[in-house]
């Protein structure tokens, strides 16, 4: 085999509860159809006619091709073999599904009653080949909006010092930057209006171009200014994403969706991470980071030659249809005070384990690297929770359990303080999905778009007021512990705002939530 390209040859007992469950049609991870049976040649009568070979393909799955045969073991009478050879199409991630999927397809299923049961690392809708090669391109696509959202925050230090810059102009650096947020909202807009797939095409490639310019920056200021415009760009992808992930996934795995996505930017932002040590190699060293972001091209290739437009963009629909206000304040509302406390939560803890802990660099990075990796396990368990037992209530129980971990992180010290910044960030990895899939689903697809790029405007400011709010406080000599409790009452009024305003979205299609858009004819299901 070569490719994607796989084959899965077992050996069974020949007997008929084998025989009967091995020629029973699939109904899991993939749905079978009966292709076809041969009958053994040697048979004299009709009624000694013995089907030799059994033939099932594929009825809807995630394979570009799939085959699975029964046939009695030309060797021994008392075995039949099964043999499965099927091509998986995952642009990118394809080799992270290969054993999982492997393992997946060789365990046998008797089909269940009811809906099919996929397994736990799968969403819970069975999703076609179409769907599988999109959640790949834009988990590559999440992992270069993430890559230059980071970009900035991770070497503006190096580069001020280049330039001879003091700490007073790096901290409107990174507001300038922050407020930089608005040149994605004419992408947002446009993508109403032109497509998601040709904005997403435009963004992709002038995202990492733009911002790559900063390693010719003459003067800090210059190096401002494109990360500026780039950084938006980056989150004009960010928010298109999540837009197209919910218009083609099931509506039962939209949030699944979501958390791939959360992944794959993590993911990213990683990558600059690791780009970083490039800025000890020398005082301009730091350029060579912003060189590293034309890796992105690679994706934005890619991309622009299979990501699709998206279904339900393609039913005609009405543009730019009157917003539903109600529903916006609310979103807004929940966005504003939810990004009240993660923000300044995450951007003052290095400088609260530092400064009050007394850790050492290494020390807050390795207490990084503990606390915040099983935020991507509780991303993968809050997806499929919020698909399978809904949204409202998920968010009510997990967001003030890890708002209340991540303020005592802020408390106590020792191993408490591990311990509870483990579990806050675990607890709100699994809260995500549920919170984040909202900007998609409550707007129809004449103004999705729009909707989410004034949403996501609204997190950014909304964090940036706050992170002035609290570092005033702090300033004013209060403690952590005090400060992160008074912007943590924001997430309590986040959890009355779902519960009192939201509608439950799990397994409801956009359509059913969004009246004024036409049903697709061929709706993700």
């Amino acid at each position: 085999m070569f490719g994607n390209d796989r084959a899965i040859v077992r050996s069974w007992p020949n007997s008929p509860d084998s025989l009967n469950a091995l020629t029973a049609a699939r109904s899991d991870f993939v749905a079978e159809r009966a292709a076809h049976a041969t009958f053994d040649a040697a048979a004299t009568t009709q009624s000694s006619d013995r089907v030799d070979r059994w033939v099932f393909t594929q009825q809807h799955g995630p394979f570009t091709a799939y085959t699975r045969t029964v046939e009695p073991c030309h060797t021994s009478a008392d075995q039949l073999i099964e043999t499965t050879n099927y091509r998986l199409e995952i642009p990118w991630f394809g080799w992270l599904f290969a054993w999982p999927v492997k393992r997946a397809i060789a365990r046998h299923h008797t089909p269940p009653p009811g809906r099919p049961s996929n397994p736990w690392w799968a969403p819970p809708d069975r999703l076609d080949a179409r769907q599988a090669m999109v959640l790949g391109l834009l988990a590559l696509a999440s992992m270069a909006s993430a890559f230059t959202n980071t970009l900035f925050t991770q070497t503006a230090t190096f580069a001020a010092d280049s330039f001879g810059v003091g700490d007073s102009g790096v901290s409107w650096a990174g507001a300038t930057v922050r407020l930089g947020v608005v040149v994605a909202l004419p992408f947002a807009i446009m993508a109403d209006r032109i497509g998601r797939r040709r904005v997403i095409r435009i963004v992709a490639w002038a995202a990492p171009l733009i911002c790559s310019l900063g390693a010719l920056a003459p003067s800090f200021p210059f190096l401002v200014a494109t990360q500026t415009i780039g950084r938006p760009l980056g989150l004009a992808l960010d928010l298109l994403i999540a837009v197209v992930a919910a218009e083609e996934m099931p509506r039962s795995s939209r949030a699944y969706a979501v958390s791939l996505m959360a992944m794959a930017s993590g993911l990213g932002a990683g990558i600059a991470v690791m780009a970083l040590p490039l800025a000890d190699l020398g005082e301009h060293g730091w350029r060579l980071v912003y060189i590293v972001t034309l890796i992105w091209l690679v994706a934005a290739v890619d991309i622009s030659r299979r990501l699709p437009e998206t279904i339900r963009f393609e039913v005609p629909h009405a543009v730019a249809p009157k917003m539903n206000y109600r529903r916006f304040a609310v979103l807004a509302a929940v966005v504003i005070c939810a990004n009240f406390f993660v923000a300044p939560a995450s951007f003052f803890q290095n400088r609260y384990l530092n400064d009050v802990r007394g850790l050492s660099a290494s020390m807050v990075s390795l207490f990084t690297l503990t606390t915040a990796t099983p935020a991507a396990l509780g991303l993968v368990v809050g997806g499929r929770l919020a698909d399978v037992r809904g949204r409202r209530h998920l968010i009510a129980v997990t967001i003030p359990l890890a708002t209340l971990l991540l303020v005592l992180s802020f408390v106590v010290s020792g191993a408490a303080m591990w311990i509870f910044a483990f579990g806050g960030g675990f607890i709100g990895g699994i809260a995500y999905p549920a919170l984040a899939v909202y900007r998609a689903e409550l707007f129809p697809t004449g103004n999705r778009g729009r909707a989410s790029g004034f949403l996501t405007t609204a997190a950014l400011l909304s964090g940036s007021a706050s992170i002035l709010f609290v570092g005033w406080l702090l300033d004013s000599g209060r403690s952590y512990g005090h400060v992160m409790g008074v912007v943590a009452l924001a997430q309590f009024v986040v959890v009355i705002l779902v519960l009192a305003r939201l509608p439950e979205t799990a397994h409801r299609e956009l359509e059913d939530l969004n009246p004024e858009d036409p049903l697709p004819a061929s709706v993700p299901s």
